[in-house]
């Protein structure tokens, strides 16, 4: 009777183990089937590499007409020798204009591109913060519709916002910024006036100092730096 109940025992570890490991696995295939959805919702990246340091720009799956033109744009070789040709500290810099390859010194920028614009594409959630990138674009008194420049655009440098700076665009801009938006622009600082009036479609995942570097050199009146910033970008991953 005795071993009889002992082997009972046993049988119901053996049966109570193996479904503990089911379990177990379960878990764990669970873990990588998130990763790899959220790896596969992760935009493609891109190496800027300029003369002050290199940033890895991740582009927004969400704007697929701006990220597949800017994938075609740098596969063509087209920024490659471009300069970040207007910088303002506390606010972004600026680059893709083709007419500032081999620029002189002192001439200015700014009104190149590739003969097209794109529609705007803005999204929720999608915002100024610091390393933001976003396209330029003519103002609203020629573009109504805010499309973006075929190929110029700006990374945020941006700065601390106070709560109650905040208030006052929302009064009179007639938006609302959320507590994501809230919480980043006290903290973390960004541009937020910019939001909804140009189209966000990435971010600097990597070598955010090399902003701050770029925002802090000395410009002429037309905000170009005296010391040309040159750019060359590398497709990382598709």
């Amino acid at each position: 009777m005795t071993k009889n109940i002992f082997s009972a025992v046993l049988l119901l570890l053996f049966f109570c183990g193996c479904g503990l490991s089911t379990a177990n696995n379960q878990t764990e295939e669970a873990r990588e089937t998130k990763t790899e959805t959220k790896v596969e919702k992760s935009g493609p990246r891109v190496l800027v590499s300029t003369t002050h340091g290199d940033m890895i720009i991740e582009l927004y799956n969400e704007t697929p007409l701006h990220r597949d033109n800017f994938l075609k744009l740098v596969k063509e070789g087209y920024y490659d020798g471009t300069l970040f040709h207007r910088v303002i500290k506390d606010f972004m810099i600026q680059g893709g204009d083709p007419h500032s390859k081999d620029a002189a010194p002192g001439e200015r920028l700014g009104v190149g591109g590739p003969g097209y614009t794109i529609p705007a594409e803005f999204v929720q959630g999608k915002f100024h913060k610091k390393g933001a990138l976003a396209a330029a674009r003519q103002g609203d008194q020629v573009n109504p519709a805010k499309e973006s420049s075929g190929s110029q655009f700006y990374i945020v440098q941006g700065k601390i916002v106070p709560s109650q700076q905040l208030d006052m665009i929302e009064q009179r801009a007639g938006k609302t910024f959320s507590n994501e938006q809230r919480l980043t622009y006290t903290t973390e600082g960004g541009v937020p006036h910019l939001d909804d009036e140009y189209t966000i479609f990435g971010e600097v995942i990597d070598g955010m100092e090399v902003i701050d570097r770029i925002a802090s050199l000395r410009t002429d009146e037309a905000n170009r730096p005296l010391e040309d910033v040159s750019v060359t970008m590398t497709i990382i991953r598709e």
